[in-house]
Formats: structure tokens, C-alpha cells, sequence
């Protein structure tokens, strides 16, 4: 199987039924995920906007987030080395939460799955 990483926002996209979900289900299925645990901590924060704006659906949302962060959604969780993340988010400007989904996936040589588009220029620049 293909190793890659998921970011927060391609991860939000699925979990919570957003633009371009079917893209990134198409991009991990049949991958072996893996994922910085910050991404659990960022999936909580996107819920918790998602309930302030939506109180009526907090059930569904809460419901969804469980269910992507419980141990049968086959995310293979890791650590980052902080070094290497403040390096890379040094090296492209990003905050250190995405450079640290970059740095994964350059330390496991995976694809990176990722919708936010600064993001992506900045894998390009590292040619992830």
C-alpha cells in the first residue's frame, strides 16, 4: 500500500462532509495513512468552530469527529521531530502545525493529502 499523510483539511473535508471530500477519500483509499497526532487536536478545534456555527448539528458533528479519531479509522498515528518541523516551517514559511504534517511526510517518503493551498505550494518547494 502507499504511504501517505493527511492534513487537517483534507481530513475535515471527509469528516465533515466538505468540498472535495470525494477527492481525498479517492487519494486514501487503498493507502496506509499515517498523521502527527496534532491532527486529532486540529480535527477538535474544526469541530468545535463547526458546533459554535451549527449548534443545532452538534451531535452529528461530534459524532463524525469520533468516528474519524477512533481506532478504527486506520490512521496510523506519529511523532514529529521538532527540530525538523521548526526547520521546515522555517525553510517555508509555514506555522510549525503545517509544517509538521510536511515533515512527516518527507520523513516516511508518502504523498502528503492536503487541500489547503499554501500547503501544497510549499510540499511543491520541498518536492513532497
Amino acid at each position: 500500500m502507499t504511504p501517505v499523510v493527511v492534513d487537517a483539511s483534507a481530513l475535515a473535508a471527509v469528516v465533515f462532509g466538505e468540498p472535495h471530500a470525494e477527492a481525498v477519500v479517492a487519494r486514501l483509499d487503498g493507502a496506509t495513512v499515517f498523521a502527527p497526532a496534532l491532527l486529532k487536536f486540529e480535527s477538535i478545534n474544526t469541530a468545535w468552530k463547526k458546533v459554535r456555527r451549527q449548534p443545532g448539528d452538534a451531535v452529528k458533528i461530534v459524532t463524525a469527529l469520533s468516528m474519524a479519531l477512533s481506532d478504527t479509522a486506520n490512521i496510523i498515528w506519529r511523532d514529529v521531530d521538532p527540530s525538523g518541523v521548526a526547520l521546515a516551517a522555517y525553510a517555508t514559511g509555514l506555522t510549525a502545525h503545517d509544517a509538521s504534517y510536511l515533515w512527516l511526510a518527507g520523513s516516511l517518503g508518502a504523498d502528503l493529502v492536503r487541500l489547503d493551498a499554501r500547503v501544497a505550494t510549499a510540499s511543491a518547494l520541498l518536492e513532497i
